[in-house]
């Protein structure tokens, strides 16, 4: 695999996230905690690394949220990249808290909204958050319909304030964007979507024809990999990696489309990154699509 430093990340493009503007293939920073999110790596030297690596690699945008660990992953952020470069973007999202046993507790009252803002800006040493997503909790496990009128209305109001500069969204459903939409732009729409996970489809084209960004997260199946003998196939064909193509196919599905790939692993970065430079023939494209329809049978 070619040195992070050889890639051409501005290959496949860039996007605008509000006043942002971002190449398409980012960092997901969820990885650098400790086993199941929770509490801190075994390694954290290696963490700084691998956040160093993608910086020098062209990344310009990290996604990340301070109920990773919790506190840890902003911390290594900050150990490893502070004082930031100037074209750096860091996405962070709000909504949750974890519990003594890590697990993922609601946390979308006015006071723990305020809270988990200044908790970030405390622990990635900032006065300004980039773009702060909501996470909607009415669906631990997907998008499910509910109210987020109080809970984005908390955050514009810290917009404000001068503590937030851009509004996301995340694990939503259309109703419950329009229903943002109403209080305060939204810039980025981040739910789950993968190749075989396409419930979002006309979504995407959606946001694509208004400019929204659409950032996939578990753009790699998340805690339950993607696994396909149709990928494993292909990827074989192209002399790639079955990760590589399906960051590949992400990348080519809609232009409005930026991944996050999150890794622990500088190896396994160079590998993410490279996919920005893989073209998938139209035959290839065409096996992929059958992924989504066997899963669902």
């Amino acid at each position: 695999m070619s040195d992070t430093s050889t890639f051409d990340l501005a290959k496949s493009g860039t996007f605008k996230m509000g006043s942002h503007t971002v190449k398409r293939i980012g960092y997901g920073a969820m990885q650098l905690a400790g086993p199941g999110v929770f509490g801190p790596p075994k390694d954290r030297a290696a963490a700084v690394a691998v956040l160093r690596a993608a910086i020098e690699a062209g990344v310009d945008h990290i996604d990340t949220s301070d109920f990773y660990g919790p506190h840890v992953t902003n911390q290594i952020i900050k150990e490893a990249l502070h004082p930031y470069p100037g074209d750096l973007t860091i996405v962070t999202k709000v909504s949750a808290k974890r519990g003594p046993n890590a697990e993922w507790v609601p946390a979308m009252s006015k006071e723990e909204l305020t809270a988990a803002v200044h908790d970030n800006l405390r622990n990635l040493d900032l006065d300004v958050i980039d773009i702060v997503n909501f996470r909607s909790m009415h669906g631990i496990h997907g998008p499910a319909e509910g109210s987020i009128e109080e809970q984005v209305t908390v955050l514009a109001d810290l917009q404000r304030q001068g503590l937030i500069r851009h509004i996301g969204v995340s694990n939503v459903t259309p109703t419950q964007i329009a229903e943002a939409r109403k209080i305060t732009e939204i810039v980025c729409v981040q739910n789950q979507y993968n190749l075989a996970h396409r419930e979002d489809d006309a979504l995407i084209d959606q946001l694509a024809r208004e400019g929204t960004a659409y950032v996939p997260f578990f753009p790699l199946g998340g805690f339950s990999p993607l696994q396909s003998s149709t990928l494993s196939d292909v990827a074989a064909r192209l002399n790639a990696t079955p990760m590589q193509v399906a960051l590949a196919w992400l990348l080519q599905r809609s232009p409005n489309i930026l991944l996050i790939p999150g890794t622990s692993s500088v190896g396994h970065l160079k590998e993410n990154l490279a996919a920005g430079e893989l073209e998938l023939p139209e035959d290839a494209l065409a096996e992929l699509e059958g992924i989504a329809g066997k899963k669902a049978a």
